[in-house]
């Protein structure tokens, strides 16, 4: 029983290493992988953000108006970004 166990373990052994060397000689002429699934998941990711983005800035103008009916919106404070904000009081200075 033992070398009939030692020989089938064998048999996988060098089966195993005959794929190892047909994949390896097949694999450069195999097409490349798909950028499909990357380019995706980018463009769904901008896409959410930028809804994301849209529906915060929209409730913060209604907050504003509830509390004051009738004024402008002033510009809404970046949430992630805490470099400098060349915005004075509400608003954009003139350029240059």
């Amino acid at each position: 029983m033992a070398s009939y166990l030692w020989r089938k373990y064998a048999d996988y052994v060098y089966t195993k290493w005959e794929r190892m060397i047909l994949w390896n000689m097949v694999e450069p002429y195999s097409r490349p992988k798909s950028f499909t699934p990357l380019v995706t998941i980018y463009v769904a990711a901008f896409n959410t953000g930028v809804i994301g983005s849209a529906i915060t800035e929209q409730l913060y103008k209604e907050k504003f108006w509830e509390e004051h009916p009738g004024q402008a919106v002033p510009l809404m404070k970046p949430k992630f970004y805490g470099g400098p904000w060349r915005v004075q009081q509400g608003e954009v200075p003139a350029t240059r």
